[in-house]
This record gives structure tokens, sequence and C-alpha cells, in this order.
């Protein structure tokens, strides 16, 4: 599906990130990708979801003010599938770049990727500091108090959930699903 191998991908990301944030940020929106594209029937497409999973935010730390812009630039530059150049930037649609998610794995990391952040951060407060545990309406009371995790976008997570056609909370408990799948996966990966 896509001419760059996920190692290639990694070592990408790895140029462009330093940050073991967003690094592990991209580990975790790769894995939940996978997720849902086994989840949504998309099964041989997984790794070309991971892949556009890993590499959403490349340009971010380097180029915040060229988000979703720049990513592009460097991705045609290397010769990149242009469904990869297209699909990630098109998570900063309304916001960089008026990019529209058109496909169901484009609309899906649109939804997540704010709300991975969101549900990062509740772990983060848990005494296990993992998402094996987390309900739902954890996730829910935290989502509704705007002071936390101030930084990820309620709006966008709404308009995500309303793109793909699922309700919030389904949105929220999907991803949650997919962020326990993933977890010792990304933890294990060197960054």
């Amino acid at each position: 599906m896509s001419n760059m191998t996920r190692n290639e991908a990694w070592e990408l990301l790895k140029e462009y990130n330093k940050d073991k944030f967003h690094l592990k940020h991209g580990l975790t929106v790769e894995g939940v990708m996978k997720y849902f594209a086994k989840k949504l029937g998309y099964g041989n497409e997984t790794e070309f979801w991971g892949i556009v999973g890993l590499l959403h935010d490349l340009d971010f730390e380097r180029f915040p003010e060229e988000h979703c812009i720049k990513e592009q630039e460097i991705m045609r530059e290397r010769g990149i599938d242009e469904r990869i150049i297209h699909a990630t930037a098109s998570h900063g649609y309304n916001l960089t770049v008026d990019i529209k998610p058109e496909h169901e794995m484009e609309k899906v990391l649109y939804a997540v990727d704010e709300l991975t952040g969101l549900i990062g951060a509740v772990a983060i407060m848990r005494p296990s500091k993992s998402v094996q545990d987390l309900e739902l309406k954890s996730v829910k009371k935290k989502f509704k108090n705007a002071k936390f995790a101030a930084g990820c976008s309620r709006e966008v997570i709404e308009n995500g959930a309303e793109m793909l056609g699922w309700s919030l909370d389904d949105l929220i408990e999907q991803t949650i699903l997919a962020m326990r799948s993933c977890e010792k996966d990304y933890e294990q990966e060197e960054i």
C-alpha cells in the first residue's frame, strides 16, 4: 500500500523529533491507528494506517508554526507516497491547512490525535499510570473540565466523532480500547 516501511517511517520521525513526548505520541497514534484499521475492516492496510499515525506530527517539533504544511514538503522531497502526505496533513484541517479528511482512515486520525493526548493525561493521574484500568466515565469527567489538558482541543475531538458518524462516547470508548491494545508496544520502543 505504501512505498515506505515502518522502520523508515520511524527513522524519519526520529530525524525531526528529539523530544520523547513527541516520539511517544507518534508511537501511541501509530498503535491506535493500527487497532482501528483492523476494527474497521482495513486489516490489509494495517501497516499503512500505522505509518500515517506515526508520521502525522512529523513537523510539529521543529516547525510548530508550519504544522501540517512543512511535513508535506519534507515528505515530497523524499518521494513519499502522496496518500501518506494527504492523510498526515489532513489532521490539520481547519487549523493549519484546508486539506479535508476524506478517507475513513483520515477521519479516524483527525478524531483520535487530540483524544489520545487527553486519555493519556487522564491515565497518568491514576495510581496505575496506565490505560488498562481506565474507564469511559473518568475520561468524560476530565473532558468536561476545560482546564484539564487544555491543549487537547475538545472541539476537534467532537468534530472528529461527527465526521465519523460516531457518538462521542463511542469514540472515547474505542480509543481507550485501542490504547490498551498497544500500551505495552509503545512503552518498549527505544526512544
